[in-house]
């Protein structure tokens, strides 16, 4: 898969809807019960960071929910990148970027959408054909101002910020030209998670998919 593909895919899934959930879950026995909760509401691409041991079984259980598209995040190695195709993501995400990752990717045809946080780092992105990127941490680098500023000399790249984007400052976030979605985790917090609140999160979603 060349940098080109991998963006043109990436970019679909960021259209897919405003925010992408980004998911730490560490039961895979409720994985398909949240992914269905979320896709209800709305927000069908998912992003499962690979920070628990369930990780990739939540992937797989993620995989089956009708309507979701399932993705990996957290991929720091080219063994994550393998193991995450194989527990069936279709896309993968990753805080930041190294050859050997988007070697990886490339060669096991998973788009990936990089991050970066500075305009060095988007522009060796964009220098090796990477049109869709991650911005991150996105607040702790200062916020829509920065990602805007970035955006004015380097208007060919588009991004998902995420890192400490909320309800509250999405819009923000997606009132910029070169922004495609945003990613957070609002939508499906600890404590509606462990209580099995599905309808709860549904509504959380569906108020995140009405952003766009």
């Amino acid at each position: 898969m060349t940098p080109q593909d991998a963006s043109a895919a990436a970019a679909k899934v960021c259209q897919l809807a405003p925010v992408v959930p980004v998911l730490v879950v560490d039961d895979a026995s409720i994985a398909a019960n949240l992914a269905r909760a979320l896709v209800a509401g709305g927000l069908p691409a998912l992003e499962v960071t690979l920070r628990t041991p369930a990780a990739l079984d939540v992937i797989k259980e993620m995989a089956t929910v009708e309507g979701g598209v399932v993705g990996a995040g957290t991929l720091l190695t080219p063994k994550d990148v393998e193991e995450a195709k194989a527990a069936g993501a279709t896309f993968g995400v990753s805080p930041g970027a190294t050859d050997r990752l988007l070697d990886a990717c490339e060669a096991n045809d998973l788009p990936l959408l990089p991050g970066a946080a500075t305009a060095t780092e988007a522009m060796r992105l964009l220098e090796r054909g990477y049109t869709v990127q991650k911005f991150f941490p996105a607040e702790a680098n200062g916020g829509a101002p920065a990602l805007k500023a970035i955006g004015a000399p380097i208007p060919q790249v588009k991004f998902c910020p995420t890192g400490g984007v909320s309800l509250t400052n999405a819009p923000t976030y997606l009132g910029l030209s070169n922004t495609l979605c945003v990613g957070g985790s609002w939508v499906a917090p600890k404590d509606k998670v462990a209580a099995g609140d599905w309808a709860g999160i549904t509504a959380l979603a569906q108020e995140a998919a009405q952003l766009g």
